[in-house]
């Protein structure tokens, strides 16, 4: 039996375009032979430079909320093995947009509890300095150098033909397609990647995300 396609997908918890493409890709997982593994990325990192370009309320944002749950992820992770983080993810991301809940500290809280984590994990969301600062931001760069500065969350990268790794930011895509659907934005998505040369495909989006 072939081994599976890794697809290695990095997140911001706090980003509701990142869940709903993680939504779609593990929907993928069902439908075509791939296995997701899950990184950080930081919002606050990639913007800790521009913040005095950006609306008061998006600074506000990414410098008092983005923080914690990326601590929280990266520090999981570290003391509890890779195998953690996407359920830590799909936890948090239930809780933060599904149901509303936002990055507070008690929808953190309770989605460690959700998967079975010491609760003491969230004494990293406030930490400073950050014990995993360094693989925190290890983590965001790999993800982030594979496509540049000018995209954000969520990265996906796949083996090219070639065996090197075709890096893309999205899709952006609300709501998460199930079923065929999504396969074929999957083979999609692919097909137009792996073209040298090719960069962007966009419209203008009609509305914001739709959670189920």
């Amino acid at each position: 039996m072939s081994e599976k396609t890794p697809v290695d997908f990095w997140f911001d918890p706090l980003c509701p375009w990142a869940w709903m493409t993680s939504r779609w890709v593990l929907e993928v997982e069902k439908l075509r032979d791939i296995e997701v593994r899950w990184h950080v990325m930081s919002l606050g990192v990639l913007n800790e430079d521009k913040l005095d370009q950006l609306p008061d309320d998006y600074r506000e944002l990414l410098t008092v909320k983005a923080w914690a749950p990326v601590r929280v992820v990266v520090a999981a992770q570290q003391k509890h093995g890779d195998e953690i983080v996407g359920k830590l993810y799909t936890a948090l991301g239930t809780r933060f947009h599904n149901e509303g809940q936002g990055p507070t500290r008690e929808a953190i809280a309770a989605a460690l509890d959700d998967v079975g984590l010491p609760a003491d994990l969230l004494d990293y969301a406030d930490q400073d300095p950050f014990e995993f600062e360094a693989e925190l931001r290890a983590s965001h760069k790999e993800g982030i150098d594979k496509v540049g500065q000018e995209v954000g969350t969520p990265v996906i990268a796949v083996p090219g033909a070639d065996g090197e790794q075709i890096a893309f930011f999205g899709p952006v895509v609300t709501p998460a397609p199930k079923g065929e659907e999504a396969a074929k934005l999957w083979d999609g998505t692919l097909m137009v990647a792996s073209i040298p040369g090719f960069y962007e495909i966009k419209r203008t989006r009609t509305q914001g995300p739709v959670f189920d």
